[in-house]
């Protein structure tokens, strides 16, 4: 414990899933945290049960498709600790495995919004707090579906994710603000429960064919402690890194 002590912690999407264990997991490593998604009642419960845990956490509402959106979240995190230390990346949604022909094209730019566009945003606007200090840790997350083997919109946002992550890596390695990316693979959420898997179209198989079914799932609580390496002084030496947490589903 202690990890992340004296660190302010902006996670997206953190009332359910991969987000929710990365709260859970920040806040208990002495974080501060901020974290935003659209339902506000999902939000007081996280907030309630890591408050009655002791440790430091806020939330708001918040539509991460929308830019402006994106940017109330950053001011409102600033306005409650101070700073962004760390932002996680983690909001996002499936695309029900939709492949380019079959895929309308308000679909794709719905999807690749919130998956690709809200991370950019997002990165964006932390940034600009975390220039003012010169250091920051950034951890977004992608997907094996970045790889293609999920639906045309999804694998594109994905693999859009991970040259951000690059990019922005690049742009400040002199520096110590980082950027890594942490890519699930099979993880039991509420995106992919048996009802939502139930409404994905045919393509699902034809992607499923490779990748290895025979391994275990990922837990959200494994993504949680990757993540939760990116954003400690552990990593401090790096920068630019996609870590697969699969159990070697894909190998590629």
């Amino acid at each position: 414990m202690g990890r992340l002590d004296n660190k302010v912690a902006l996670i997206t999407g953190g009332n359910s899933g991969i987000g929710r264990a990365t709260c859970r997991l920040f806040a208990k490593e002495g974080a501060k945290v901020f974290t935003c998604a659209r339902r506000a009642d999902k939000n007081q419960e996280i907030v309630d049960e890591i408050t009655a845990a002791g440790g430091t956490i806020a939330a708001i509402s918040a539509d991460l498709s929308k830019q402006e959106e994106c940017q109330k979240v950053v001011d409102a995190c600033i306005a409650e600790y101070g700073r962004i230390d760390v932002l996680v990346n983690v909001a996002g949604i499936a695309d029900k495995h939709k492949p380019i022909c079959r895929c309308e094209e308000e679909w794709f730019d719905y999807v690749v919004k919130i998956d690709m566009y809200s991370v950019y945003w997002m990165c964006k606007y932390a940034l600009v707090d975390m220039e003012k200090r010169g250091a920051g840790s950034i951890v977004n997350i992608s997907s094996i579906g970045s790889q293609g083997v999920a639906g045309i919109s999804y694998s594109a946002a994905k693999a859009a994710v991970n040259g951000m992550t690059k990019n922005i890596a690049c742009y400040y390695a002199d520096t110590d603000i980082r950027c890594n990316a942490v890519a699930p693979g099979p993880t039991p959420t509420a995106l992919n429960t048996p009802d939502k898997l139930a409404t994905f179209d045919e393509f699902a198989g034809v992607c499923a064919r490779h990748m290895d079914q025979s391994l275990p799932e990922a837990q959200a609580e494994d993504q949680a402690l990757a993540c939760l390496y990116f954003a400690s002084d552990e990593s401090k030496a790096v920068t630019a890194q996609i870590l697969y947490v699969d159990h070697g589903t894909t190998l590629y």
